[in-house]
């Protein structure tokens, strides 16, 4: 294990990755490739324990601990090379039991001592991290200027407090929420022809959820789904954003939307949208509009 190291950092959403990494390239930020990585976390008294396996390169060890404040922040840590990540990974788990596992695809990028990470996560969608490394005996006055200043120039939003292994958690918890929200409401579909019946929750940002169930008619074509049922009382009641999307249907343990209904919820959902398919405390898929609906038609091309 390492001596103990320290770093400033903080983390936020990346609304459009390509703008920002070309505002880190504009900086001169040195571009040093794309980064697959996996982090298990372990159940520790304190602070936080994953193990990280990364290709290219081998696995480390990596115990922290850090405020979670939506600022930027001073982490503690220390680094240990793991030759058998798989072994390794048995023993902790064993000893002190998974909370996480996070995948993720991450672009690195080095300016003046700090590390820019795009990330793309499976399950939340795209992040911008900034760790400036401090040397020993640092009062991280420098490091905190840095941080500022690529803050300001990358054009980063609000700061994320906790980890992507909080932020899973509660997806996980909202997922729960909105699936168990459209099995509900699932019940009350009319669907005498097809007898597939589907519900589905939108969540807004206020939190506000609204559900639809599919109503089919004799002329077919005249049918609608029940994502546009939810949308349609999104819409009644003033809204205009979904932040959240969940499908249950009675006859598959994972339904996702139809091509029409993913154009639909396009129009008011943003890329990174988590859109949760399954059902309330069984299967489960999460996935995102992009992944759905990739080169979607939009206000652009009318442009």
């Amino acid at each position: 294990m390492s001596e103990p190291r320290r770093n400033v950092e903080v983390k936020a959403r990346d609304a459009d990755p390509v703008a920002t990494l070309a505002r880190a390239q504009a900086l001169g930020a040195a571009d040093e490739g794309v980064l697959r990585q996996r982090d298990t976390y372990f159940a520790v008294p304190r602070g936080r324990l994953k193990l990280r396996e990364q290709e290219p390169g081998g696995a480390q060890l990596i115990s922290y601990e850090r405020p979670d404040e939506a600022a930027a922040r001073t982490s503690s840590y220390r680094l240990m090379d793991v030759a058998d990540a798989d072994d390794a990974r048995r023993a902790l788990d064993a000893a002190l039991g998974t909370v996480a596992v996070v995948d993720k695809r991450r672009r690195l990028l080095l300016w003046e001592g700090v590390r820019i990470h795009l990330d793309e996560v499976d399950g939340l969608g795209a992040f911008v991290e900034l760790e400036a490394v401090a040397p020993s005996g640092s009062d991280l006055t420098a490091e905190r200027e840095k941080v500022a200043r690529l803050t300001s120039e990358l054009a980063l939003g609000e700061p994320i407090a906790g980890s992507y292994a909080d932020l899973l958690a509660d997806k996980a918890d909202e997922a729960q929420v909105l699936l168990a929200a459209a099995e509900r409401v699932m019940r009350n579909a009319h669907a005498p022809y097809s007898r597939f019946p589907v519900g589905a929750a939108l969540l807004t940002p206020s939190g506000t959820v609204h559900v639809g169930a599919n109503v089919e008619n004799a002329a077919y074509p005249q049918g609608q789904c029940a994502e546009a049922s939810a949308i349609g009382a999104l819409v009644a009641a003033g809204d205009r954003e979904i932040a959240a999307v969940a499908v249950v249907a009675e006859k598959l343990d994972v339904c996702p939307p139809c091509g029409g209904c993913r154009q639909r919820l396009k129009e008011f959902a943003a890329p990174d949208t988590p859109v949760y398919l399954g059902r309330p405390g069984g299967p489960l898929q999460t996935t995102t509009m992009a992944e759905l609906l990739p080169l979607a038609f939009d206000e652009e091309a009318l442009a």
